[in-house]
């Protein structure tokens, strides 16, 4: 293992729209300010996520709004989107690679087992 621990993308960019990054064991000051933003970023999403549905769900929208909306949207996704990246990118090799307990493989080999209560 590294001894200067992982490399992380973090949750902003700097000045000139670069990313950031982070070199550390995730246990430091910097590494939890930056889990919090993640989850406060995460949180926003699904808030324009509601809102999203609600306006457009009334069917009485004018073009600004729908501009406004997919600006909103757009760069909502761009902050999950930096989350997820970042979050993968710090996922051991093994984490990527150990199938869940849900998905062993079934007894040929050939894919996923389904759990007996799926067939009722």
């Amino acid at each position: 293992m590294n001894t200067m621990g992982t490399v992380r993308l973090l949750p902003w960019t700097g000045p000139d729209g670069k990313p950031c990054f982070l070199l550390g064991d995730g246990t430091g000051y910097v590494s939890r300010i930056a889990d919090r933003m993640e989850e406060e970023q995460l949180g926003s999403a699904t808030d324009l996520i509601d809102e999203a549905r609600q306006l457009l769900g009334e069917r009485s929208w004018t073009p600004g709004e729908l501009h406004l909306l997919a600006v909103e949207l757009t760069a909502a996704l761009v902050r999950v989107h930096r989350v997820a990246e970042s979050r993968g990118a710090r996922l051991t090799e093994a984490e990527r690679e150990a199938p869940d307990a849900d998905e062993a493989p079934d007894a040929d080999g050939d894919g996923p087992r389904l759990p007996a209560e799926a067939f009722g």
